[in-house]
């Protein structure tokens, strides 16, 4: 089973009708091997989400980690995700190949929101601005990747289990992508972008108080 797991301020009506992802999920109903995981009027953290969907999914489900404002495009979604897990233990849309010290995210190298040379980005993900809908095309895929964005990150429960990996729930909503990404590589896991079509409405809220107090977490954290 492919289950997708996401949390949302919604109850499920308003989750269904309000949201990218709900609506995005009526396209994907006539796979049989699809199931969804929604924390509907939620006010945990992502990590606290995540683990728990994790916790209870059996060890053959693939899990898909993604936001309830994603629209997923491309209907043959189990399969892309199934054949980019044949490749890679952990997969993702767009990443970067390297990472440098104080890399506040996977396209950013410094806190000044500088991005990162396009011969070390990969994957592509459409943005919604305004009322136009524009791709963003980072580089190549598929390709190993350090970092992955954590709009849309994929793997097997097994393999997730038999490595430790869980979400730390120190990273509320900031980091905790790139905080996973370093524990997969830390247990020997290896990060691969995959091109599979979805559509994001927000660039995130970099330099908020929340994610600078977060980036501050995360660079103790991983300081040595």
């Amino acid at each position: 089973m492919l289950r997708i797991v996401a949390a949302t301020r919604h109850d499920p009506q308003g989750f269904r009708h309000q949201t990218l992802l709900g609506r995005a999920l009526d396209k994907l109903s006539f796979h049989t091997d699809l199931c969804v995981e929604v924390a509907c009027g939620n006010s945990n953290g992502l990590p606290d989400v995540f683990n728990a969907a994790l916790a209870r999914a059996p060890d053959s489900d693939v899990l898909v980690f993604t936001h309830d404002d994603v629209r997923i495009d491309d209907w043959h979604l189990p399969q892309r995700v199934r054949d980019a897990l044949v490749r890679y233990p952990v997969v993702g849309v767009a990443g970067n190949r390297r990472r440098v010290a104080g890399q506040p995210s996977w396209a950013f190298i410094d806190a000044k929101f500088t991005w990162d040379a396009r011969e070390n980005l990969s994957g592509a993900v459409a943005h919604i601005n305004g009322g136009a809908e524009l791709v963003s095309y980072y580089g190549p895929t598929p390709s190993s990747v350090t970092l992955l964005d954590g709009v849309f990150l994929a793997a097997k429960a097994r393999v997730l289990r038999q490595a430790g990996i869980t979400f730390d729930p120190l990273f509320r909503f900031h980091f905790y992508d790139l905080d996973f990404c370093r524990s997969c590589e830390r247990a020997g896991l290896e990060l691969g972008t995959w091109p599979i079509a979805i559509t994001h409405a927000s660039g995130g809220q970099f330099g908020s108080p929340e994610w600078k107090a977060a980036y501050v977490q995360y660079l103790d954290k991983w300081k040595k």
